[in-house]
C-alpha cells in the first residue's frame, strides 16, 4: 500500500485522490496522515506536513429536456418518412403540397373550433380530473370568477383578452363615478389597441395574419395593406375604425402618461393609421413625454407609408421629422442615426436596426446606399444581428433586376452558418428562403450549400414551417438540376421527395432537363410514378414535356417497353373523366409521341389506334412522326401497315403523303393487289387539282 503511494503517474494519483474523497470521516483522516511523502520516497513528521484541501464540486443543474435532447441528438432524419405532422394518420397521409397545406390548416382549425366550444360552453367542462394532477397542465378558467361592477372585475376581464365585456365594464364605472386607476385604463388601451378594438377569436387573429404583405410578419408589426397609395390613407383594408373605443377612451382619461401615448401609437401603426400614429407622437412631445424604444420601432416601420419619395422615407424614419437634406454620409454616423432617438436617450435595440433595414427596404438606391452602415453602427454599439437583419439586407441587395455581386451574401453566411439562431424578430423566419431565392438568382450552387449547411446545423431547420420549407427545397432543388450532375440530383431528389418537401410541376420539368442534359432518360418511368403521386398526371406541359423526351430518340427493347406503359398511362389520363373533371384536350404532338411509343414497343394496334385519331380531332401530325412511323412499319415488315399509313397522309392531305407513298414502293416487298391498292390511293390535293383542271378545260 505504501509503495503504491510513493510513486507512480499523474493518472494514478488522480485516483489515489479520488478514493481518499470515498473515505468515511475516521478512515479518511487515518488516510491523510499516513500519506504524506516525498517524491523521493522518504516521510517526514506529519506535523511538517501541509494537509492539501479537497474542493468538491458543486452539483451541476440539468436542463427538464436534457435526456430527451441528448437521445434526439443520436437520431437521423429518415428520408424515407414524411413529415413528423403527418404521422398521426397514415390514411390521410398529403401527397402533395396542396393537400399539405390543407391538413395544417385542418389541424389548426381544430384547435380553434375546440378552443371556441371551450370558450362559449364552459359548463360542459366544469369536471376537471387529472392523476397525476400537474397544475401547469391543466386548462385555464376562461369564465369571470368576479362579479358586480368593480375596478378587480375590470383587471380580470381584460387579463381574459374580454374586449366587448372589458368596454362595457368601464364605461358602467365611468358612469358611476368610480374613479378607474391610470395603470388599469393604460392596460385597457393596450387590449383595444392590440385586437383592434374588436373582440379577440382566432377567426381575428386569421384575418389580421391574411392582411399582411410578408408572409411570417407578427401581428404586431403590421404593415399597410398594399392598395393605399396616398400619403397617410387609410385604405379598405384599415382595421383602425374613426373615433373608436380606444380613442374614446384615451379622449376621456383625467390623466395620461408616456405608456399611454405609446400605447395608442402602436396600435394605430398596427392598424394601419399611420398619420394619426405620428399626430399622437407630435402630442407626446408636447406633453413633454418620452417614447419608448418600441414606439419608436414602430414608427420607423410606418415611415415608408407617409412619404412617397424615397429620400423623405429614409430622412423620416432617420429623424423622426421631416429634414430638409440628407447629411453628407462622411460625418459620423453615430451623430446622425435616428436624431429623436439620441435626444431622447433611448438605447436602439436590435428591432430598432430591424425596423430601419425593413423601412430602407422601400427607399430604392437610398437603401442600398444607407443599409451597410446600419450594419457598421449595429457593430458599433455591440448588437449581435439576427436572421431578419440579414433577410432585410439581402433583399435590399437581391431583388429586382439588378443584382450584385455574392460577397455579400457570402459575408453574411461567414455568419450565420457559425451561430445556431434563436427566434427575436418575427421576421426571423423569412430568411433561409430569401437566401435561397438570392442563390438561384446569383447561380452559385457552392452558396446554396454553405446555406443548407447553416440551417440544418442546431435548431435553424426550426425557422421553416411547412410553406417556407417548401418554398425554400424547391429553389434548392432548381438550383441543383441546373448546376449540378445528374448523380448528385438524383441523390438529393430521393432524400428530399416527400420527406422534406413536395416537388412543384416546376421541380419536375427541372428535373426532366437535368435527366436529358445527363443523358439519364431511362429514369423517366419512376419519375412518373412520382407525378402520378404528386397529382399532376394532368399537367399539360408535364405530359408534353414526358412525351417529347421519350419519343424523341430510339432506346432498347427494355426501356421501350417502359416508355410505353407510362404512355399507356398518359393516354388513360387524357380519357378520365369525372364529376369535376373534363377529359383532356388531346395536341397532335402528343398523340404522335404516344404513337411512336407504342409502335417502337411492338403494340402495332396501339399505335394505329392513336394515328387514326388524327382524322377524329382534326389534328395533322407532324412530317417526322409519319417518318418513324413508317420506320417502324419497315422493321416489322409490315407493308399493310405502310399502306394505311399512306392512305392517313392522303386522306388529311399532308404534302408528304406522295414522299411517304414512293418509300412505300421502294423499300417494302409489295404483292400486285397491295401495288394496285398503292397506285389508287390520291391525296386531297391531287383531286382537287384534277377537279381544277377539268373545270378550266370546260371554261
Amino acid at each position: 500500500m505504501a509503495a503504491r503511494r510513493l510513486g507512480g503517474s499523474s493518472w494514478q494519483q488522480a485516483v489515489s485522490l479520488s478514493r481518499r474523497c470515498c473515505l468515511p470521516g475516521r478512515a479518511r483522516e487515518h488516510y491523510r496522515c499516513s500519506s504524506s511523502s516525498t517524491a523521493l520516497g522518504k516521510t517526514v513528521d506529519n506535523s511538517e506536513v501541509t494537509q492539501e484541501e479537497i474542493v468538491l464540486p458543486r452539483r451541476k443543474t440539468w436542463d427538464k429536456l436534457a435526456v430527451l435532447q441528448t437521445l434526439a441528438s443520436t437520431v437521423r432524419r429518415d428520408p424515407t418518412a414524411a413529415h413528423y405532422m403527418f404521422q398521426d394518420d397514415p390514411y390521410l397521409m398529403p401527397k402533395n403540397a396542396a393537400s399539405s397545406r390543407l391538413f395544417a390548416l385542418s389541424k389548426e382549425s381544430g384547435r380553434n373550433v375546440a378552443k371556441y366550444i371551450i370558450k362559449q360552453f364552459p359548463q360542459y367542462f366544469d369536471k376537471i380530473s387529472a392523476e397525476p394532477d400537474v397544475p401547469c397542465l391543466m386548462p385555464e378558467f376562461l369564465t369571470p370568477q368576479i362579479e358586480g361592477v368593480s375596478e378587480e372585475a375590470l383587471k380580470e376581464r381584460i387579463h381574459l383578452r374580454m374586449v366587448k365585456e372589458s368596454v362595457d365594464l368601464f364605461d358602467q364605472l365611468v358612469q358611476a363615478g368610480t374613479p378607474v386607476s391610470l395603470e388599469t385604463t393604460n392596460s385597457l388601451l393596450d387590449l383595444l389597441c392590440f385586437y383592434g378594438d374588436a373582440e379577440s377569436t382566432p377567426e381575428k387573429e386569421e384575418e389580421i395574419k391574411e392582411d399582411l404583405e410578408e408572409p411570417g410578419v407578427n401581428v404586431a408589426e403590421q404593415k399597410a395593406p398594399k392598395r393605399q397609395i396616398q400619403r397617410g390613407s387609410q385604405s379598405s383594408g384599415s382595421r383602425w375604425r374613426e373615433n373608436n373605443n380606444a380613442e374614446r377612451i384615451f379622449k376621456i382619461m383625467p390623466e395620461r402618461n408616456a405608456h399611454s401615448y405609446c400605447t395608442m401609437i402602436r396600435g394605430m401603426v398596427k392598424h394601419g393609421a399611420f398619420a394619426k400614429a405620428y399626430d399622437m407622437y407630435i402630442d407626446l412631445l408636447n406633453e413633454r413625454h418620452k417614447a419608448d424604444v418600441h414606439t419608436f420601432n414602430a414608427l420607423i416601420t410606418a415611415a415608408p407609408y407617409l412619404k412617397e419619395r424615397f429620400l423623405e422615407r429614409w430622412e423620416l424614419a432617420k429623424n423622426g421629422l421631416p429634414c430638409e437634406n440628407i447629411p453628407d454620409q462622411r460625418t459620423p454616423w453615430t451623430e446622425v442615426f435616428l436624431n429623436h432617438m439620441a435626444q431622447q436617450k433611448v438605447q436602439p435595440n436590435l428591432l430598432t436596426f430591424n425596423a430601419v433595414l425593413k423601412t430602407l427596404r422601400r427607399c430604392g438606391g437610398v437603401g442600398r446606399s444607407m443599409s451597410l452602415l446600419v450594419i457598421k453602427e449595429m457593430e458599433a454599439l455591440d448588437i449581435e444581428p439576427s436572421l431578419a437583419t440579414y433577410d432585410h439586407l439581402l433583399f435590399i441587395f437581391y431583388r429586382g433586376a439588378e443584382l450584385f455581386p455574392s460577397s455579400i451574401l457570402s459575408e453574411v453566411l461567414d455568419d450565420v452558418e457559425n451561430r445556431s439562431f434563436t427566434p427575436q424578430d418575427p421576421d426571423d423566419a423569412n430568411f433561409f428562403a430569401t437566401a435561397m431565392q438570392a442563390c438561384c438568382d446569383l447561380k452559385d450552387i457552392k452558396l446554396a450549400y454553405r446555406l443548407n449547411k447553416a440551417m440544418e446545423k442546431g435548431d435553424n431547420w426550426k425557422f421553416l414551417d411547412m410553406d417556407r420549407l417548401n418554398a425554400y427545397w424547391s429553389k434548392f432543388f432548381s438550383l441543383l438540376c441546373m448546376m449540378e450532375q445528374i448523380d448528385v440530383v438524383l441523390k438529393w431528389y430521393k432524400e428530399a421527395f416527400s420527406s422534406l418537401f413536395y416537388p412543384t410541376p416546376k421541380n419536375i420539368l427541372d428535373l426532366l432537363q437535368a435527366l436529358d442534359a445527363g443523358n439519364h432518360l431511362e429514369a423517366i418511368p419512376s419519375v412518373w410514378e412520382d407525378v402520378k403521386q404528386l397529382g399532376f398526371s394532368r399537367r399539360q406541359d408535364l405530359l408534353e414535356e414526358l412525351l417529347s423526351l421519350m419519343s424523341r430518340d430510339q432506346h432498347p427493347e427494355e426501356v421501350q417497353l417502359a416508355f410505353a406503359k407510362c404512355a399507356e398511362d398518359i393516354k388513360a389520363a387524357h380519357e378520365q373523366t369525372g364529376r369535376e373533371q373534363a377529359p383532356l384536350e388531346w395536341t397532335g404532338s402528343a398523340l404522335g409521341h404516344v404513337a411512336l411509343l407504342f409502335s417502337r414497343a411492338g403494340r402495332t394496334q396501339d399505335a394505329w389506334n392513336m394515328m387514326e385519331r388524327f382524322q377524329k380531332i382534326n389534328r395533322i401530325p407532324t412530317e417526322q412522326v409519319m417518318d418513324e412511323f413508317l420506320n417502324c412499319a419497315k422493321q416489322t415488315s409490315c407493308p399493310d401497315e405502310a399502306i394505311k399509313l399512306v392512305k392517313l397522309a392522303a386522306s388529311l392531305g399532308l404534302p408528304s403523303a406522295e414522299k411517304l407513298k414512293s418509300r412505300t414502293e421502294k423499300e417494302f416487298e409489295l404483292s400486285e393487289e397491295q401495288r394496285k391498292t398503292l397506285e389508287s390511293i390520291k391525296s386531297d390535293s391531287d383531286s382537287s387539282d384534277s377537279d381544277s383542271d377539268s373545270d378550266s378545260d370546260r371554261d
